[in-house]
């Protein structure tokens, strides 16, 4: 192993040359993309992605509605802006959220029946639904020593990547790809993934923080948000509220409609007719990206330079920080304010209005009054900084990954665990896109691409430069 180590280190300098070589070959002129008239990222210049598919899942809506779904226009014949909203099956996710708060209901079980199924459970369908959940929250025989203590990952999304695609090797039925076979896949991943991530975290401080190996099994009693925080804590030990607030967390992320990334993925994988487990860790590789599941942890880091950086947290230092940040001379020099702006919504985040009254009082309960202080002059302030030194083509405001990380913070849920955690609810709605994807037949997805290189004449060896 040091032989190879050293031979890599060695050979590092001439692959940096060569990856130059690579870049240049390949770069395309920006003229290319006018020209052919590309969407880049799938997205029209207003950040509309390109249509590329129908579902029944979910809705993401940002602009102004007619009574018959129609978007509603101003005289200039632009769609008016609007609060965003978020449906799942129809129902606008405040009225689910409202719905499980008001009766006092832990509410990730059923939106994830809702999404699976199409309707709301009755209390018996519930139940039922509830004792299949349970009934699945368990690993094959010596799966965490043979698997997941082996070779431990740094990042806990790698961990859980490779825990699924290991998974497949104790399926029986792994590449029968028959609706019930799905479905039960996708419930025993659903019931599974809570595990495979705390189990994974916990032997990740055992072997890199050198912490106490301490593994508690799933509590069949138990919701999916109690028992993740029953799993994370060494004494086992939460509060009813700090549960409700994972489990609101859990239901805002379960399901983002088909155009997010790592959904896009699932219905890529999926129409190729590939296996469930193949589908879900390519899922997982998307969600991992900072643009995409991994922006909380960005977030969490920007403020953790912020407060580095600034001494004296008054609004004008706040407002140089962020416009640096634009300017490529803070934080990370991307220019980006993460947690700010969407791909779709306009005026707000739905999730985000949702969860930031939670925050409060969580921050509150935590004695973490000034953190969220903070963060609320930092989303006041940076929609206006960048209004001021962006040509945007729609509003900008948080998004729940601006909340979120600090969410996790507050619940003892350690940076490496915020994906994870994003990925045990959303594989709910990727499990949705799978099975619609299968029901509809669609073709193997296969867009196109259009090269621009020059015809060129072969050159024999002794003649190349």
């Amino acid at each position: 192993m040091a032989q190879f180590e050293n031979f890599v280190a060695d050979i590092m300098p001439k692959i940096r040359k060569l990856s130059m070589l690579a870049a240049d070959s390949t770069l395309i002129d920006d003229t290319f993309y006018q020209m052919y008239d590309v969407k880049r990222g799938l997205r029209d210049i207003n950040g509309a992605g390109v249509l590329a598919g129908l579902t029944d899942i979910s809705d993401i809506v940002a602009f102004e509605e007619n009574e018959d779904g129609t978007f509603k226009h101003d005289e200039s014949g632009k769609r008016i802006p609007a609060d965003g909203h978020l449906r799942y099956r129809g129902i606008e996710i405040d009225d689910i959220v409202d719905g499980f708060t008001r009766d006092g209901r832990f509410g990730f079980e059923e939106t994830a029946y809702l999404l699976l199924f199409g309707a709301l459970p009755s209390e018996k369908e519930l139940r039922g639904f509830k004792e299949i959940l349970s009934g699945f929250r368990v690993l094959p025989g010596s799966f965490v020593r043979d698997v997941i203590m082996k070779a431990a990952a740094q990042d806990m999304m790698n961990g859980l990547s490779r825990s699924v695609l290991y998974l497949y090797s104790y399926d029986n039925n792994a590449d029968d790809i028959s609706l019930p076979n799905v479905l039960r896949q996708c419930l025993q991943l659903i019931a599974q993934f809570p595990m495979l991530s705390a189990y994974s975290y916990k032997v990740h401080e055992y072997y890199h923080d050198l912490n106490s190996l301490v593994i508690h099994k799933p509590d069949p009693a138990l919701s999916t948000a109690q028992n993740i925080l029953m799993m994370m804590r060494d004494d086992g030990k939460y509060t009813d509220f700090e549960a409700r607030v994972l489990d609101l967390m859990l239901v805002l992320h379960a399901e983002h409609g088909g155009g997010n990334n790592s959904t896009f993925a699932t219905h890529v994988l999926t129409s190729s007719c590939t296996d469930t487990y193949s589908v879900m860790a390519a899922a997982l590789g998307s969600l991992k990206g900072p643009r995409h599941g991994g922006a909380n942890i960005k977030v969490a880091q920007m403020m953790c330079d912020l407060k580095l950086h600034i001494k004296n947290r008054s609004d004008g230092a706040i407002r140089k920080y962020l416009s640096d940040i634009l300017d490529k001379n803070a934080f990370d020099k991307q220019g980006l304010i993460y947690g700010m702006g969407h791909a779709v919504y306009t005026v707000s985040d739905p999730r985000a209005r949702i969860i930031r009254g939670y925050v409060e009082k969580l921050a509150c309960e935590k004695h973490m009054e000034d953190e969220y202080d903070l963060y609320s002059r930092v989303e006041k302030l940076a929609p206006e900084i960048i209004a001021e030194k962006r040509k945007i083509y729609k509003g900008v405001s948080a998004n729940i990954d601006f909340y979120s990380g600090l969410v996790y913070t507050m619940l003892d849920i350690p940076p490496e665990m915020f994906t994870p955690a994003f990925a045990t609810a959303r594989i709910v709605g990727w499990a949705a896109h799978r099975i619609e994807e299968l029901v509809n037949k669609g073709k193997i997805i296969r867009p196109n691409y259009k090269c621009v290189s020059k015809k060129t004449a072969y050159t024999s060896i002794g003649k190349r430069k």
